[in-house]
């Protein structure tokens, strides 16, 4: 079994969504890490992702947390909340729970916890005031929660202004493109004292988003609001792309 053994649960952020190859497959910011990972230590990374685009943060944890720590992890990265800011009467209280609980486990199985928070997408998004307090609550609510603990590896991008501007941002405004993920990616390995690709941190921008004016809102905003107003999800049905653990190797020179 390889020495380093890293999972991830999460939405959409963590499962990749934004970040689509040509083959249709997402990639997204886990992938990215544990790629540089293997190749930063120059060892094998065994690697799993149980995130689903669309969960709220109780069904992230209630259905993705005990499968990813039965496959005895050493590493588990945690983020979730950003489906739940999205809607009204959110509690950051409740949210803020459930990752004391992702904590509580890790720490029960021995696992080291890397603590991400969302990129903040509201600047571009409609209600964007109220997206942006409810996200500095959560963000400042979760950060004061776990100051005291030095051993989490924090990755904390909520503020972080250049990935919060539009070049980093897919055509739907709420999902981070390549080039927001590869940003991720460069803190997270950052935060576990690797030195990421020098270019993740800012590649060249994309062609700008396609979609404005009122087809922005008939692509992206309506079938968004059908969803809510018909209690599904864009995760159901879906099955995560990395149930098992899948070998990460090296990238050859």
């Amino acid at each position: 079994m390889a020495s380093l053994r890293y999972v991830a649960i999460g939405d959409s952020f963590t499962e990749g969504v934004g970040d689509e190859l040509p083959d249709g497959r997402v990639r997204g910011w886990a992938d990215l890490v544990a790629q540089g990972w293997a190749d930063a230590s120059g060892q094998p990374v065994q690697y799993a992702n149980f995130a689903i685009r669309g969960k709220l943060v109780q069904p992230i944890v209630e259905q993705q947390l005990e499968p990813a720590l039965a496959l005895k992890p050493t590493h588990l990265s945690f983020n979730g909340g950003g489906n739940d800011m999205l809607r009204p009467r959110t509690s950051v209280a409740r949210v803020v729970d459930a990752f004391t609980h992702v904590l509580n486990r890790c720490d029960e199985e021995g696992v080291t916890l890397i603590l991400l928070s969302g990129a903040n997408p509201s600047a571009q998004l409609p209600l964007s005031r109220v997206i942006q307090r409810r996200g500095d609550l959560l963000s400042a609510a979760v950060t004061a929660k776990f100051a005291d603990r030095t051993d989490i590896v924090r990755a904390f991008n909520w503020p972080d202004r250049e990935l919060s501007s539009p070049p980093y941002w897919s055509e739907d405004r709420l999902h981070m493109n390549s080039r927001g993920h590869h940003r991720v990616a460069a803190r997270v390995l950052t935060a576990l004292g690797l030195e990421p690709p020098a270019g993740w941190w800012s590649l060249p921008p994309l062609p700008p988003a396609a979609a404005r004016g009122t087809a922005y809102y008939w692509e992206h905003v309506g079938p968004w609001v059908q969803r809510r107003l018909t209690g599904t999800s864009s995760g159901d049905g879906r099955e995560p792309k990395h149930g098992e653990w899948f070998d990460m190797v090296p990238s050859a020179d």
